[in-house]
């Protein structure tokens, strides 16, 4: 045999050998990992040491405590919250109660005179307490959850309307809050007067609209026309959630043996603990995981 044609051997067995070493090399497998605690039960502020077997190359700690649940990484809404709306106003300049105060689940967020009367309007006026004349009157609270039950969102407006040809009175609303109330009672604001996008639509006498700045909205009709104006909020869906995430805690990079949490579980209760430990490939994206769940009991 010639040198030529061993060359070409020797150079074929190499070939060989380093695609069986790359394909070797690319082989994931499922981490073989476990967790385990002293306990199953600790008190509100104790450090909780979880104790690993296995080498993952990554582990995301899913402590099971709000915007932390395993099961809720790739949802984008809830159910159970309320849209709760209130708001001060002043009626100035003679009582005529020509306001109304109206909510929409079915407005398409297009701010002219076509699409809004496209919408579907409920009329709450007789929910909310208004102005007699007196300033800063509370409207009262307001449950909106019949307009955003089945993960729909609300639209609130303002309309203020004229009948008869004369010096026309003045509406002010002095503050507006939008709040969520979550099934346990916790309130996280979703906007207040200079944060709720407000969007004024003239129906009739558009030389009379309502003046909107972050401190409040306006409007006082003309003496020589009839007016029909609406002033609209940004639509509201206190259901809307974004993924939870977990806490990483390893990659491949570094060597993990026990991990300590601190401070994570605040709050008396029962919780799903789940640690997320994967291996990857990064030549050709393949993932392989396990999951580890340990219940652990918090006292207070």
């Amino acid at each position: 045999m010639n040198t030529m044609a061993m060359n070409k051997i020797i150079s074929f067995f190499s070939i060989c050998l380093l695609a069986i070493s790359c394909t070797k090399r690319d082989e994931i497998k499922t981490p073989a990992f476990d967790v385990t605690t002293s306990s199953t039960t600790y008190k509100v502020g104790d450090t909780i040491t979880f104790n690993f077997s296995g080498d993952p190359q990554n582990i995301v700690f899913w402590p099971g405590t709000q915007g932390r649940v395993y099961e809720y990484r790739d949802r984008l809404f809830t159910v159970g919250n309320k849209l709760l709306v209130k708001f001060n106003t002043y009626q100035q300049f003679g009582v005529r109660n020509n306001l109304t105060v109206l909510v929409s689940n079915n407005f398409n967020g297009t701010y002219d005179t076509t699409n809004v009367k496209a919408a579907t309007w409920t009329d709450i006026t007789s929910r909310v307490t208004l102005s007699q004349g007196a300033d800063q009157v509370q409207s009262g609270t307001v449950d909106m959850s019949e307009f955003t039950d089945g993960n729909k969102s609300a639209t609130i407006a303002f309309r203020y309307i004229t009948t008869s040809i004369m010096t026309q009175n003045r509406w002010v609303i002095r503050t507006f809050n939008a709040d969520k109330q979550a099934p346990d009672g916790t309130l996280t604001p979703m906007a207040v007067m200079s944060t709720a996008n407000w969007k004024a639509v003239s129906f009739q006498n558009p030389a009379a609209v309502w003046s909107i700045t972050s401190a409040q909205l306006l409007l006082q009709g003309s003496a020589n026309a009839l007016d029909d104006d609406w002033v609209l909020s940004m639509s509201f869906n206190p259901n809307t959630a974004s993924p939870d995430k977990g806490i990483p805690i390893k990659n491949i990079t570094t060597n993990l043996s026990k991990y300590a949490a601190v401070g994570i579980f605040t709050t008396p209760g029962t919780y799903k603990v789940v640690f997320e430990a994967t291996n990857a490939s990064y030549a050709n994206d393949k993932v392989e995981s396990a999951l580890k769940e340990i219940t652990l009991t918090i006292t207070p």
